[in-house]
């Protein structure tokens, strides 16, 4: 039996299960100038899901000036970032925070009582730390998974497959984190439920040798880490509208949403050309269709271009039953029914125009977050271990002066990833057909 503590139970049974943690979640916690901050333990060290979120909010959200900074740690545990929280953030000072802690916590061990009362426990302390700090926002993630076919294969748990076993242990850890966030009013993100689901879809379709929760069972790859992505851009509750771009054929007209600028429209007969400066960009995928070490093969499986990259073309005045649209070096055809809904051309084309300027942007990203970890984990946080520097004047001093050069350097990494978000300028052929 799980053991939660009165104040929990009492939080989850006030409310239907649906909304559990979901604190605003109809409204974005995204606000112009909003700093945010990725905590987490060795997946967010691997800096992969925290580079989608932060290239996502950058580059797709259309908010102005958000920072991001990563807090990953190797082997950390809630309890863990309890006790450098005060310190660590201090060079930051985020007003949004997000935490995914549960992996190691767990003790890679069957589910035991102890274990949801320590992790509770130790979540309460984050929890209260970040509040003191005056952190306005937190999403409160839970752990992800561990793989199906990779973690651990031939072994067992309390006579259970391992992975069956720890995924269970991660699910007690997962709706303690739900009930805390519905408790204190925080955000939630079900990075497990996102996980298991997405698996048991892939593995259905792709087979057993394709890993989602990465090849060693629990440090996923590309494709998970966009789950995990995927997870925590849905507990920000940001707007996954990127941009919409209509064509009146009959008119010879085009507009754009904000970020996608119509610069001319040219009919050569019943063909159409449209130019469009963009400066909100859909997110890119890499990788092929099978390949767990990309982001693209998972995306059948996650509604992420639903949810998060709508990129859409709307064509009124069509007389065919159809049309042919060319966008960069891809062409596709689409009914006049599909095409007057809309079509979303993040998810319908493999290539995109997007795709060499999103390449270079992500890499600016996870230069800058490389740094960050160096910064956090090699300096910054020995800062509290200065003997006496609560108390020590001059020690203080130092450390300011430290902080200061760190984070002018972390600037300038921010500042040339920033660089990279130019006008993109692309044009859209459309051509009528019979179908």
């Amino acid at each position: 039996m799980r053991r939660f503590s009165p104040a929990v139970l009492l939080a989850a049974a006030m409310i239907p299960v649906a909304l559990l943690g979901t604190a605003a979640a109809e409204e974005s916690a995204l606000l112009p100038k909003a700093r945010v901050a990725i905590v987490g333990d060795s997946i967010t060290e691997q800096k992969l899901y925290s580079k989608y979120v932060e290239s996502w909010l950058l580059a797709c959200s259309g908010v102005p000036d958000l920072r991001v900074m990563q807090f990953g740690w190797g082997g950390e545990t809630a309890g863990g970032f309890a006790n450098r929280a005060d310190n660590d953030l201090s060079v930051f000072d985020p007003d949004i925070v997000t935490l995914c802690y549960g992996m190691n916590d767990g003790g890679y061990q069957p589910w035991r009582s102890e274990i949801g009362t320590a992790y509770e426990g130790n979540m309460r302390r984050v929890l209260d730390r970040l509040s003191a700090l005056g952190v306005k926002s937190v999403v409160v993630g839970s752990p992800g998974a561990v793989d199906t076919n990779f973690f651990r294969p031939g072994q067992t748990m309390a006579d259970q497959p391992a992975h069956v076993a720890y995924n269970d242990n991660l699910a007690h850890l997962r709706d303690i984190d739900r009930s805390l966030a519905t408790e204190k009013g925080h955000r939630f993100a079900d990075v497990h439920g996102a996980m298991v689901d997405a698996m048991t879809k892939a593995n259905a379709t792709l087979g057993p040798k394709y890993d989602v929760c990465g090849g060693d069972g629990f440090h996923p790859g590309p494709n998970g880490q966009l789950l995990m992505a995927y997870a925590f851009l849905k507990g920000l509750g940001v707007d996954g509208s990127i941009g919409e771009i209509t064509v009146d054929l009959s008119a010879g007209t085009a507009k754009g949403t904000p970020g996608q600028k119509v610069a001319g429209v040219k009919k050569e007969g019943a063909v159409a050309t449209v130019e469009v400066s963009s400066t909100r960009w859909p997110f890119c995928f890499e990788g092929d269709a099978s390949s767990s070490g990309g982001t693209r093969s998972i995306l059948p499986f996650v509604p992420f271009n639903d949810d998060l990259n709508r990129y859409l073309l709307k064509v009124s005045g069509l007389n065919t039953p159809a049309a042919k649209v060319t966008w960069g070096s891809e062409t596709k055809t689409f009914t006049k029914d599909q095409l007057a809904a809309g079509v979303n051309l993040a998810a319908e084309f493999s290539h995109t125009p997007f795709d060499e300027p999103f390449a270079h942007f992500q890499a600016a990203v996870a230069e800058k977050q490389n740094f960050e970890t160096f910064m956090i984990k090699q300096i910054v946080t020995d800062f509290r271990l200065i003997p006496d520097i609560s108390t020590d004047v001059e020690a203080q001093a130092a450390a300011k002066v430290l902080s200061g050069k760190l984070m002018k350097r972390w600037e300038a990494l921010d500042q040339t990833a920033r660089e990279k978000l130019v006008p993109v300028t692309f044009t859209l052929r459309i051509e009528p057909t019979a179908g």
